[in-house]
């Protein structure tokens, strides 16, 4: 059953985050074939979600985007005091 991955977080600077975090879904979408999104919430630009859904592999998923996230040095334009927090869901059965 494929997963879906919610990830928010506040950023700092939204134009180096942005930069990053769109290197950092370039990868995963070449080497996994999972292509995310990136949402602001709305009347706070600052909060910011990364969705990922349809991902079947949660384990390689998950190791890839822990690499990813220091290779692009994604803590380094979050607010501080800030960390990315994630959510993992899966469809839930319904009658």
């Amino acid at each position: 059953m494929p997963f879906s991955y919610y990830i928010y977080y506040r950023v700092a600077r939204a134009d180096e985050a942005r930069a990053r975090v769109a290197r950092m879904q370039r990868s995963l979408r070449e080497r996994l074939a999972i292509s995310g999104r990136v949402l602001a919430k709305r009347d706070e630009p600052l909060l910011w979600m990364e969705v990922y859904e349809g991902v079947v592999d949660a384990e390689a998923f998950e190791s890839l985007l822990a690499t990813l996230v220091n290779e692009v040095e994604l803590s380094g334009v979050l607010a501080r005091g800030s960390a990315r927090k994630v959510e993992c869901f899966e469809d839930a059965p319904c009658a």
